[in-house]
């Protein structure tokens, strides 16, 4: 995305997602389903958060926190729009020919993709004046193109291998936490249907959050605010840890959605106050790398510590802890100096 940027990257990989559905049209074997899938996965991070990242803060420099919210809303919103129509389709022309479907409209996407996505500095100075176009100032366009650090002077600094440690531990609220959420509150005495209706109630409160905490990150930085989002997490786990009652345990979803959501959006923002936009989706990849981690291992250490202790405690109680080393991550990172700052002090 730094050599050929946003709109070939997202091209690419929406090409890769969309052949990966197309192909499951063909799938007879269990290790085609294997094959497809990590296509497909291949493909996700260049069509989803990395672009938006980037284009987000290239072309609203001035309201990055709220654009940057209202953008990440849409995955949220998506989940919640998809699931019905995707149910719908299984229901109306089976499993098989909805992949073909989903893959079809993909190529269409990849169509407008290619017509609207512009992101280098040339070509969105060319827009500025037009009716529809954000006021971008001229400097601030030409500073964030080209500030900030590279990957080899980002790697060396404490602030990287902070929101690296930082960033890995407080995804497994997700990947160990919210996985299990549903079969928790079964055990914990709520019907499935009560169950699923918290689930929609925390969708709902994420989605807020990513809009909240955007415009809050304009105001209080976006380290901050990702401090402040990690502190909910943790005190609304803490109140479904210790809650008895229906009333606690909805108030224990609103408090952890407003903390959960908010993480899609303030990722790639402490990103660019870190370390600019210069080598931008470089340094994401490599930021990211360590969500894998939890990823693998979030679920099966849930599963572990169910089976064990027969409930799922524990792992709320190991995730607040995982949070509580994050919270301190945040604390001591401190914004690097860049290179243009390290030119003018030499000079």
């Amino acid at each position: 995305m730094d050599r050929i940027g946003a709109r070939w990257t997202m091209t690419g990989s929406v090409l890769l997602v969309a052949t990966a559905f197309l192909l499951r049209l063909l799938m007879t074997e269990l290790w085609q389903f294997y094959l497809f899938s990590i296509i497909m996965f291949a493909g996700t991070p260049g069509a989803t958060m990395m672009p938006a990242g980037r284009l987000v803060l290239t072309w609203f420099p001035q309201t990055r926190g709220r654009m940057m919210g209202l953008v990440t809303s849409g995955n949220n919103i998506g989940s919640g729009v998809a699931v019905p129509i995707v149910a719908g389709l299984i229901g109306l022309i089976g499993w098989r020919w909805t992949w073909g479907v989903i893959g079809i409209a993909l190529l269409g996407l990849t169509l407008v993709i290619l017509l609207t996505i512009r992101d280098h500095a040339d070509e969105v100075k060319k827009e500025r004046g037009k009716r529809w176009a954000p006021h971008i100032d001229a400097k601030t366009l030409r500073e964030n193109s080209i500030t900030g650090l590279t990957v080899s002077g980002a790697v060396r600094t404490s602030a990287f291998w902070l929101l690296v440690i930082g960033m890995t531990l407080q995804q497994f609220v997700r990947t160990g936490v919210v996985s299990q959420l549903v079969p928790h509150l079964e055990q914990v005495g709520f019907s499935r249907a009560i169950a699923a209706s918290m689930m929609i109630m925390l969708a709902f409160f994420a989605a807020s959050s990513k809009l909240i905490f955007g415009r809050v990150s304009e105001s209080i930085t976006a380290r901050i605010s990702f401090i402040v989002i990690m502190i909910l997490q943790g005190i609304g786990l803490s109140i479904l840890l210790a809650s008895s009652g229906a009333l606690i345990t909805w108030i224990a979803i609103v408090v952890f959605g407003l903390g959960m959501g908010g993480v899609g959006t303030l990722t790639p923002l402490v990103i660019f106050e870190m370390f600019g936009l210069r080598q931008f989706g470089s340094i994401t990849g490599l930021t990211n790398l360590g969500i894998t981690i939890p990823v693998l291992i979030g679920p099966i250490l849930a599963g572990l510590i169910f089976d064990s202790t027969g409930e799922y405690n524990a792992m709320f109680a190991v995730t607040i802890c995982l949070l509580a080393i994050s919270i301190g991550c945040f604390v001591f990172v401190k914004k690097p100096i860049s290179n243009k700052q390290a030119e003018s002090l030499d000079s």
